[in-house]
């Protein structure tokens, strides 16, 4: 036999070698992933300050008033903290109905609207709709920033878990109506409710609170106190679905230290508009009146943009 032929024939390249450091790959990665996870959880501020105290501040105060001196002019804060009581259930149902009508049912995080606020903001590319319950809500507020960054949406959910957790939710409600931004430095709804209506919080009529509850998509650029058609749209929806039968309905309150049932106030159905103030700071007690401008029809339905967690259902329309 020649020689040529009595050689061995070359080694195969083992086929298993390419997928080894493929599972190497994957293993770093998801061991990566598991400590990233772990000092996220680790590093998870403390809500626990948050069950019986009221916030001095917030990270949005901050936010913004950083950003005033970044403009060069003074940041105005506008901050007043009162009991749950001492807010009108018209407020608390019209922000309810706008927001978060499965507030009372789900703890903190709505898979289905979180679903339908990915798949929308994946479809356009951008921020379009943001499906947050008002725990996620009081989450960003309190300790994050509006970033859509997806690291910041994390640290979210984890804080919204831990505020379920740890908080009552009409504790959770108390501190996210007073703390939450109403425009042009005005935090919560007893300052807001005084600025833009002259009255305490625990006096507002149905139609002044769906004006409030339809200014939270975006309190700087829908401002009360000269509201656009939009805004005037939205409070029309508001006020509807208010007097529906499923619309949520907070539990009725108990006078402090009494355990007697204080009856919430009859919800308005008539459109009252209380004279808009002028969105400067510096307004008076004694500045001219201006006409609040007439309001719009009702629209069919809300914009994808201002789509809440969990909206109620839709008004049916008149035979």
């Amino acid at each position: 036999m020649p020689a040529a032929s009595r050689r061995r024939a070359p080694a195969r390249k083992s086929r298993s070698v390419p997928w080894r450091s493929a599972g190497r790959v994957l293993a770093g990665v998801a061991a990566a992933g598991v400590l990233w996870l772990g000092y996220l959880a680790v590093t998870v501020p403390d809500v626990r300050p948050l069950i019986d105290a009221p916030p001095t501040d917030t990270a949005f105060m901050r936010l913004r008033a950083r950003q005033a001196h970044a403009e060069g002019h003074p940041a105005t804060q506008d901050y007043r903290f009162v009991p749950y009581p001492r807010i009108a259930q018209t407020l608390k149902r019209a922000v309810l109905v706008a927001e978060d009508s499965g507030f009372w049912e789900h703890e903190g995080i709505e898979l289905e609207a979180l679903k339908e606020s990915l798949e929308a903001n994946l479809t356009k590319g951008t921020i379009v709709r943001g499906g947050s319950t008002i725990t996620q809500q009081l989450a960003k507020n309190h300790y994050l920033s509006p970033s859509p960054n997806p690291l910041r949406k994390v640290r979210e959910l984890m804080i919204t878990h831990r505020l379920e957790r740890l908080l009552s939710k009409r504790r959770i409600f108390e501190l996210y109506l007073n703390v939450v931004e109403w425009g042009g430095g005005t935090w919560g709804a007893e300052a807001a409710s005084r600025r833009y209506f002259r009255k305490p919080a625990s006096s507002l009529g149905a139609s002044e609170a769906a004006l409030l509850a339809g200014a939270l998509i975006n309190p700087n650029r829908y401002s009360p106190a000269d509201p656009p058609a939009r805004l005037r749209r939205r409070q029309q929806i508001i006020l509807r679905r208010m007097g529906m039968r499923d619309a949520p309905v907070p539990p009725a309150e108990q006078e402090a230290g009494t355990g007697v049932a204080v009856t919430p106030p009859a919800a308005d159905t008539t459109v009252e508009t209380a004279p808009p103030v002028p969105a400067s700071d510096e307004r008076t007690d004694d500045a001219p009146q201006v006409p609040a401008p007439p309001i719009d029809p009702p629209a069919p339905q809300i914009p994808p943009d201002e789509v809440p967690a969990r909206p109620s259902a839709p008004p049916t329309p008149d035979a």
